[in-house]
């Protein structure tokens, strides 16, 4: 029986993939972007039947406690995304070799089961 999953692709924006981003020419970002968003629209229609919401990037984080501060945090959250599958293995290797891998600074994804 199939099951939803969530899927978060993560990205540590001080480390060495997000270094390399950063050094590269703006001319050398819009390349490798244009080559990345056609990478990442193909694997989209390669597993458009597992996808149940296509989801987006994620931009700035406030974080909220119980005291009621709000104060602005860095995560690795950098993507999310929906997906069916029929396991939780099958669920996380949907994104072996994804394109927000490479080219895009991505270091990994994150899945887990929707309960409920």
């Amino acid at each position: 029986m199939s099951a939803d999953y969530l899927a978060i692709f993560t990205s540590d924006k001080t480390g060495p993939k997000w270094r390399a981003w950063r050094a590269m020419s703006e001319a050398e970002q819009a390349e490798t972007a244009r080559i990345g968003v056609a990478a990442v629209e193909e694997w989209e229609e390669a597993h458009r039947d597992a996808i149940v919401y296509k989801g987006g990037p994620l931009g700035p984080t406030k974080r909220i406690d119980d005291d009621g501060v709000v104060t602005d945090v860095v995560n690795l959250l950098t993507v999310f995304m929906v997906v069916r599958a029929d396991s939780f293995d099958a669920a996380a290797r949907l994104f072996e070799d994804h394109p927000h891998m490479n080219p895009f600074p991505c270091d990994g994804v994150e899945v887990m089961p929707v309960l409920g």
